[in-house]
């Protein structure tokens, strides 16, 4: 598919904006070169499920879904590149790509990384992560069955992530730094109905302790400066605490070289970065709302608008 040793568009990360763009590049006959990390699907692997992607299967999950993208563009055929990317040079016609110690070259690049979750930054947070601490109640929701669980943050993640976890868990108490929650209010109302999931308000996690697993969550209210620690119910030793407050862009291999805005990407409304031919598509560019349909329809438009600039 190569000319020269040189294909028509890279793509960098293989989630929904990624194999979107696949799809529409290798449609357009362009040599494409998809690079991915990890696995294909990105952050919707760990997503329960979707419900609010037009024509999507009800019911399905996260992980099916991404299977279903991922067979539908590796359809048309695009060729494959595993590696985290550790250094581009986007300043000359042939931009340059390293991952996994090799070097790849193509007349157009399309940056798709996505993002990962932030963490809390407190203490006892990553000597616990995999100890009681997750970011993912889909992988982790049922080691804690019939126990307590407390969700950090309040935008739409963390609450269907609670109401997810309602499912196994005890009980769940949504812990957040503001007075009211930041989920749509169809969210909210679920969440709100369903009995075993409660609520702490104007409160932050200052601690996270504990032995071998984690058995205590040090919080203050950041109105009265109260603080407690939060233990197992009687008859548990252990207990979860899920951390839903926002993700992180995948954008340190593109520091200094593209513009960016509080480590997301700047595009226009064509995807085009500050460097020519060098787009950007999905939850690493700077936008109001990240979700699984944005992404895709990023990722088309990319595609189309890099077919555009290279004839």
């Amino acid at each position: 598919m190569e000319n020269n040793g040189i294909y028509d568009i890279i793509i960098i990360g293989g989630g929904p904006a990624g194999l979107s763009a696949a799809i529409y590049a290798r449609r357009a006959m362009l040599s494409t070169l998809v690079i991915e990390k990890g696995a294909a699907g990105g952050q919707i692997l760990i997503t329960a499920s979707i419900e609010n992607y037009p024509g999507g299967i009800k019911g399905e999950s996260g992980a099916e879904f991404a299977a279903r993208l991922a067979e539908q563009a590796k359809s048309f055929g695009y060729d494959e590149a595993f590696g985290e990317v550790t250094e581009v040079d986007f300043s000359g016609e042939t931009k340059k790509v390293v991952a996994g110690g090799a070097e790849y070259r193509a007349r157009a690049v399309i940056i798709a990384t996505g993002s990962v979750p932030q963490t809390l930054g407190v203490i006892g947070e990553e000597s616990f992560t995999g100890r009681g601490v997750s970011y993912c109640a889909t992988c982790d929701g049922p080691f804690f069955r019939g126990m307590d669980v407390y969700v950090v943050g309040g935008g739409e993640s963390a609450v269907e992530e609670a109401l997810h976890l309602a499912k196994f868990a005890r009980k769940v108490v949504i812990i957040h730094r503001r007075d009211e929650l930041r989920a749509t209010l169809s969210t909210q109302h679920k969440a709100r109905a369903t009995e075993n999931i409660e609520f702490m308000f104007d409160t932050v996690v200052k601690e996270i302790k504990g032995e071998m697993l984690l058995n205590a969550l040090v919080t203050e209210n950041v109105k009265t400066g109260e603080v407690r620690e939060l233990k197992p119910s009687e008859g548990d030793s252990a207990m979860g605490v899920f951390i839903f407050v926002g993700n992180r862009p995948q954008t340190g291999a593109f520091a200094g070289v593209v513009e960016m805005d509080g480590g997301y990407i700047v595009t226009d409304c064509d995807m085009r970065t500050s460097a020519p031919r060098v787009y950007a598509a999905g939850d690493v560019r700077v936008k109001d709302l990240r979700q699984v349909v944005t992404a895709t329809a990023d990722g088309a438009i990319a595609a189309v608008t890099a077919e555009r600039d290279l004839s």
